[in-house]
């Protein structure tokens, strides 16, 4: 069920604050929570919120941190990953969070580091310069794919433990039915 109430425009700002606040705070290159925020946008808010959750992290982040000659590659990709995620987690199962985060990790370096070949500016535009720019980036891949792990697993988590403590408190304070001896 996607939130479509108060509570979800408060979640939608928490996760921004929360995306802003790990991204401009010290952390390993590429270890960082917008492909996560964007996969839990798309599967538990609804659409608008879904979109602009992660476009607004990046873009108060980008300002914070600085901007720079592609950020609307990245800024794209967040939002073709918060909008496969509402497609494809419209019910929820771990497999398909699970194939959505990978998904989502490799489709971000295939893309970005496609744009960073293309702009020419570090690599030469040749078949052995384009290898060169994957090749190098492998490291950063690498955090990537476990920042996106990391940070869903955190987020679905920390999302499922609080309707489950939601409910255990909504049980506790109904009346019981009166059982007849």
């Amino acid at each position: 069920m996607r939130e479509k109430s108060t509570f979800a425009l408060m979640v939608a700002v928490a996760l921004i604050i929360i995306a802003v606040s790990l991204r401009v705070l010290p952390h390993p290159d590429n270890f960082a929570p917008i492909t996560a925020i964007a996969i839990f946008g798309g599967a538990v808010l609804a659409f608008r919120y879904a979109i602009w959750v992660p476009l607004l992290a990046m873009i108060v982040s980008d300002a914070i941190i600085g901007f720079h000659s592609l950020v609307l590659v990245t800024w794209g990709c967040y939002l073709l990953v918060a909008l496969a995620a509402h497609r494809g987690l419209a019910k929820l199962s771990m497999l398909k969070v699970t194939t959505i985060t990978i998904s989502a990790s490799l489709f971000f370096f295939l893309v970005t580091n496609l744009a960073v070949w293309a702009e020419g500016r570090l690599y030469a535009r040749t078949w052995s310069g384009l290898v060169e720019c994957y090749t190098l980036a492998l490291p950063f891949f690498r955090n990537t794919l476990l920042g996106d792990v990391f940070y869903t697993a955190a987020i679905f988590s920390a999302y499922l433990a609080a309707l489950y403590m939601g409910t255990r408190l909504a049980r506790g304070r109904r009346t019981p039915k009166a059982t007849s001896v």
